[in-house]
């Protein structure tokens, strides 16, 4: 391979933009082994399953060790690495305003979309539509029994927030509400009525995808 081709020296000159997949797990494993060029290896680990550079997400250290090549070292710095993106790109800002759904698909789906168990949270708002923090209130299917309101209005009328957001997540990718959803949403701005905490919307978070109970008038 040319100088200028090999994926350090191609980041270098072109940037991080221009590599491939492939290359950018080759300059993290740094070197191949005796029969497979570094470049050959990442290709190799990357082509393993069907779900591509996804499927490292999930996989465990003592998984990748099992591939030809791959010790405890390797496995670790990839390990590393992708933690690091994940954390990364769920990071959150200090302060963020809420004008719209997206907005707030936009600052929890990294962090939701490939999480394996439903997890229903509130968000709470201050005056100027800011996140004052967001809360869990359960994890596992959404149904009346599992949320109570008792737990979904009690922390924001303790930090004095007067509308707030439901929110949980699809395993399954597929966004759209199913009847214990909207039974357990309507409940809750019932409820919120009857205390002066407004419910402004319940969004489902699923691969790549949002729902927003408000924007198809559930709400």
């Amino acid at each position: 391979m040319a100088l200028e081709e090999r994926p350090r020296e191609k980041m270098l000159n072109n940037g991080e933009k221009s590599l491939s997949n492939a290359e950018l797990l080759a300059i993290i494993l740094r070197t191949g082994t005796k029969k497979q060029s570094v470049l050959e290896l990442a290709n190799y680990i990357l082509n393993k399953d069907s779900q591509g550079i996804r499927w490292l997400k999930d996989i465990t250290v003592q998984e990748l060790c099992e591939i030809d090549g791959i010790g405890i070292s390797k496995a670790t710095q990839i390990k590393a690495a992708l933690e690091l993106g994940i954390r990364i790109s769920s990071a959150k800002p200090t302060k963020y305003k809420v004008a719209n759904p997206w907005d707030i698909y936009k600052y929890y789906m990294e962090s939701l979309r490939y999480l394996n168990k439903e997890i229903f949270k509130i968000i709470l708002l201050n005056t100027k539509n800011e996140i004052i923090c967001d809360i869990d209130v359960s994890v596992g299917t959404l149904n009346m029994s599992l949320v109570h309101p008792r737990e979904v209005f009690r922390e924001a009328i303790k930090r004095n927030s007067n509308k707030i957001i439901l929110m949980h997540n699809h395993p399954s990718g597929n966004i759209e509400p199913s009847n214990e959803d909207k039974n357990v949403t309507l409940r809750l701005i019932k409820c919120g009525d009857l205390i002066g905490i407004e419910v402004i919307d319940h969004i489902i978070i699923g691969d790549g995808l949002y729902y927003s109970f408000k924007e198809n008038m559930i709400i």
